[in-house]
């Protein structure tokens, strides 16, 4: 015989349920007077929150007026009780001390105007050295300049004119006129010019004096020198510039 257990239902399960309440689906409608007059209210704390908090910035703007006057007077007060003792330490230290004191200022100035005086001087000392030093320094950059500068226009015009070469020929050989024996050294590149000249060069020389022109193979274009019974002398653009830039130093190491 099977037993049926049917569930005890306690007081809490009863407390516990809830009524279900159905909504009203009807809604009444709204009453366009309470509406405006909701808003109206609405506008008017607006502008009493406004003027609430316009009253309290005007009297806090007030309070910082009086104490920023309050702290003026002050400052003013206490500055005109410094000045009014300080005229009275004036003057009792120049009735107490009056000598001594101007003695001391009269040093302590003349002191202090020869310290001026002798700085002044160093510092025009040192600046006019500073500047000698400048422009023997721009002096040369400009020589090393203007050397650069004709360098390369005479190897221009080397370039331009084989002639050229034969004008530095003759200048240098003129330098060894005095020579009882004359030998030319040229790059192969102007060999043959040199030597097509060699009438017109060795017009430069007394008929007693040999006059030989050879070819060097080891020499760079542009150089070439003259070998005599005194030694050797070096011509071209390069020893021709070396000896402008030496005598040019010398010229400036002098003004210095």
């Amino acid at each position: 015989m099977s037993r049926i257990i049917r569930p005890i239902q306690t007081n809490s399960q009863e407390e516990n349920s809830r009524a279900i309440q159905l909504k009203k689906l009807f809604v009444p409608p709204v009453n366009e007077a309470e509406s405006e007059l909701t808003l109206s209210q609405v506008m008017a704390e607006r502008e009493r929150l406004l003027s609430d908090a316009s009253e309290q910035i005007e009297t806090e703007k007030n309070n910082l007026e009086w104490m920023k006057s309050q702290a003026i007077e002050e400052i003013q007060l206490a500055k005109q009780a410094w000045e009014d003792e300080k005229l009275q330490l004036q003057q009792r230290a120049y009735e107490e001390g009056f000598a001594q004191g101007y003695e001391e200022g009269l040093h302590k100035a003349t002191s202090d105007m020869a310290n001026d005086l002798r700085e002044a001087n160093e510092t025009m000392l040192h600046t006019h050295e500073n500047a000698k030093k400048y422009i023997a320094e721009q002096e040369h950059v400009i020589l090393d300049l203007a050397l650069k500068s004709a360098e390369r226009i005479l190897g221009h015009a080397l370039d331009q004119n084989d002639e050229e070469f034969l004008a530095i020929v003759k200048r240098g050989l003129k330098e060894a006129r005095e020579m009882k024996e004359i030998k030319l050294y040229v790059s192969p590149k102007y060999h043959d010019l040199v030597s097509s000249n060699y009438d017109d060069l060795s017009a430069i020389f007394p008929v007693n004096v040999p006059f030989m022109i050879f070819v060097n193979e080891d020499l760079q274009d542009k150089q070439s020198y003259i070998e005599t019974n005194h030694g050797r002398i070096v011509i071209g653009i390069d020893a021709q510039l070396n000896e402008l830039r030496l005598k040019l130093s010398e010229l400036l190491d002098s003004k210095e």
